[in-house]
């Protein structure tokens, strides 16, 4: 499990500093304050590579550079290793344009899966996977990092003059396990169950027969059954069920890949898994939004024959936040937030305490969005801000009150309820709502 973080002279930030919660974590802020940069650098803590690095199509997970070229760069992390934790420390070197750890350092006896926002992922895994051997000569890879593209086909890994299947792609894979009734099937069956939003409303992802598309098409497409369309060609799917449909069968295939790997080495399978999930509400409807959380959260003992998990996941979406009050947990769960501050202005993250507020709408004014209130538009919010200054005026002039009351007529619907209080306002100054 990764415990602390501080990073110094690299980011958005001179200085970053995070101590983890072992469950759930949740990082808010603005776009460009650090949240993706927060992820890319906690899996190069627990893995020793950037994604970039091992997989240079990739356009995310690029190595981090220090802010300032004429100070030292340090990246210092405490990672939990069952009944010791280990602190060590990494060092920019100019010369060799890369990070050098300093000290005393242990492999993550674990499972890292790192889902990026751009469709693409990243899995590490203690024994199949080498730590710090990208300029060396290794026959097993610093990591398997597959771009959106290499997550459906597959990708291939070229080395003594021959091609060799690192992994084969979500549509051979699932179509392969689905005809041979594999373990593997039943997990990734498993896998979207646990992962679909509502089942009583019918909203469950089930795997149906593979189709063939075209006569120029060898290939056998997995499908989803639908209740409007029966089975639907998985490369027909929306891009929510596409990058859910991909998120299971990730997990289901880096879970089997180490379980095999684990057997061939007469070892146990690992006991503690870290998943880095940017953007966690990219491309998922509000429904899917408010369930995804909970899904994750549950996956180790649904997926992952009953593994440790912690979750480090970035949000936009206030429905995310919400959907954590009934079980958030601040012994085992945390929210941090990146905010603009000083002068000038610079990013800061802190840890903010989880307060439940109820409605997604009340979420929109906290600290993780800072809006100044809950209305959808600009236009309203600046109108209500209008009315608000003068409902705290002792004697506000009829004039402007009426002004204001025609503004909020062509801005706020007439259900809204900031009528009840504002058409009693303009009663009481003498106007007619």
């Amino acid at each position: 499990m990764l415990e602390y973080l501080k990073l110094e002279n690299v980011g958005p930030a001179p200085r970053m500093e995070v101590e983890f919660a072992p469950r759930v974590n949740l990082i808010t802020g603005d776009n460009g304050l650090g949240k993706s940069f927060l992820l890319d650098t906690a899996w190069w803590t627990l893995t020793g590579a950037w994604p970039a690095e091992v997989n240079r199509r990739m356009t995310s997970g690029l190595v981090a550079r220090p802010r300032d070229h004429g100070e030292r760069a340090n990246i210092e992390a405490r990672i939990r290793f069952r009944d010791e934790a280990v602190t060590f420390s990494e060092s920019y070197s100019r010369a060799a344009e890369t990070w050098k750890r300093v000290g005393l350092y242990r492999q993550f006896p674990g499972l890292v899966v790192y889902v990026h926002g751009d469709g693409s992922f990243s899995v590490w895994d203690v024994i199949r996977n080498d730590l710090f051997r990208l300029a060396e000569d290794s026959r097993r890879p610093p990591a398997y990092v597959l771009t959106e593209t290499e997550v459906w086909d597959g990708l291939r890994e070229v080395g003594n003059g021959r091609s060799v299947p690192t992994c084969n792609g979500l549509i051979q894979d699932w179509s392969s396990w689905m005809k041979g009734g594999d373990a593997e099937s039943r997990a990734m069956e498993q896998a979207l169950s646990a992962l679909s939003p509502d089942w009583e409303r019918g909203d469950r992802l089930e795997p149906g027969k593979p189709i063939r598309l075209s006569i120029d098409d060898a290939r056998d497409i997995p499908s989803i059954r639908t209740t409007y369309a029966g089975a639907v060609p998985i490369l027909h799917a929306s891009s929510g069920i596409r990058r859910v449909v991909a998120l299971a069968y990730v997990l289901t295939w880096a879970w089997a890949e180490h379980r095999v790997a684990a057997d061939l080495r007469g070892e146990d399978a690992v006991q503690q898994v870290t998943m880095l999930f940017d953007e966690v509400e990219s491309h998922l409807h509000p429904r899917w939004q408010r369930s995804i959380l909970k899904a994750l959260r549950d996956v180790g003992a649904e997926l992952l024959d009953g593994a440790t998990l912690q979750l480090i996941a970035s949000t936009h979406a206030p429905l995310v936040l919400a959907s954590a009050e009934p079980w958030f947990d601040p012994k085992q769960d945390a929210w941090f937030d990146l905010d603009l501050d000083g002068n000038p202005p610079e990013a800061k993250l802190r840890r903010r305490p989880y307060t439940p507020r109820g409605t997604p709408g009340a979420w929109l004014t906290s600290e993780a969005f800072d809006l100044a209130t809950e209305w959808g538009s600009i236009e309203a919010e600046r109108a209500v801000l209008r009315a608000r200054r003068l409902l705290r005026q002792t004697n506000a002039p009829l004039d402007q009150v009426m002004e204001v009351h025609k503004e909020l007529r062509g801005v706020l619907p007439d259900v809204d309820q900031f009528w009840v209080r504002w058409n009693a306002f303009v009663e009481d100054r003498g106007g007619t709502p």
